[in-house]
């Protein structure tokens, strides 16, 4: 998975996967004078409405209803909406508090949705999009990764008689397969992976072999490894047209984050849900906690 230079906001990537994106797709693109599919006491359903309609429910539909299924579907949901509302106004039902506060809230969601949409498509253009990937390719250079296959075992002697096994021409997979202690592999594989990825005492005699090749006994925390390396190779980062997706979605993302930052930065915020933030500490703050040892 290719990384551009900073992560978007959680909150913002929340509200995009909950229908933002389709919303920035049909922005700007309804038509002057839209297909009237049908008509329910002589108001009209277009095809707009459908689309509007399979952006809320199409989620939730079978995979397998498809094409015109799929369209004919939304209609008849829109009809039966059209009918069920028109009978709940008859009722008053939407006099009532709760119709009011749950209608400014959708307002306030559309609304939200339609300005997010519109700084997203004002910020991706084609020369922010290259800058995000330039910064992304500088803070991700060519590195070295090798493919490796391991056996662990818990002592020096296990060990020595499972390279024993191999370099009597066992099949290095099968070995380790029966007697690794590492449940996470398939027949000791590692897959591809960099130096940093793995402890130094690993690391150092893996990326000392060359493929084909498999390292006497090495002793880590984590036991004893016996490592078989299967190539080697140079991770570059892809070319632009390969990730310039991705480099729009985060071009997008970055400028509807920033807005909600600023427009925070900007508000007067009060919570109930959390108490008193206390002064900032007069000395420097204590060392962060080390991270959990990498494992291979």
């Amino acid at each position: 998975m290719i990384r551009f230079p900073s992560k978007p906001a959680r909150r913002l990537a929340f509200i995009l996967a909950s229908g933002l994106g389709a919303a920035l797709l049909i922005a700007g693109g309804a038509q002057a004078d839209p297909k009237v599919l049908a008509t329910v006491d002589g108001a009209p359903i277009t095809e707009d409405d459908v689309a509007d309609a399979l952006l809320d429910i199409g989620p939730g539909l079978p995979q397998k209803l498809e094409g015109p299924e799929r369209e004919k579907y939304a209609l008849d949901y829109l009809i039966d909406l059209r009918l069920v509302a028109k009978k709940a106004e008859s009722d008053k039902l939407d006099a009532t508090s709760e119709f009011a506060r749950r209608l400014a809230y959708y307002h306030e969601k559309l609304a939200m949705e339609t300005l997010l949409s519109s700084v997203a498509k004002s910020a991706a253009t084609e020369d922010a999009e290259r800058k995000a990937y330039d910064e992304a390719a500088k803070a991700n250079p060519p590195v070295e990764e090798i493919h490796a296959r391991h056996i662990l075992l818990p002592t020096e002697d296990e060990a020595k008689a499972a390279l024993a096994r191999v370099k009597a021409g066992e099949d290095f997979a099968k070995v380790a397969t029966e007697l690794s202690k590492d449940p996470a592999s398939d027949g000791g594989d590692l897959g591809w992976f960099s130096k940093d990825r793995m402890v130094p005492e690993f690391a150092d005699a893996a990326f000392k072999l060359q493929p084909g090749q498999i390292s006497d006994p090495v002793k880590s925390q984590f036991g004893w490894h016996i490592i078989k390396v299967e190539d080697r190779r140079m991770k570059t980062f892809p070319p632009f047209e390969q990730v310039k997706e991705q480099a729009a979605r985060f071009v997008a993302q970055k400028a509807q984050s920033d807005l909600i930052a600023s427009l925070r930065q900007a508000a007067k915020i009060e919570r109930a849900d959390e108490a008193a933030k206390p002064a900032a500490p007069a000395t420097p703050a204590a060392p962060a906690t080390p991270a959990a040892p990498k494992t291979p």
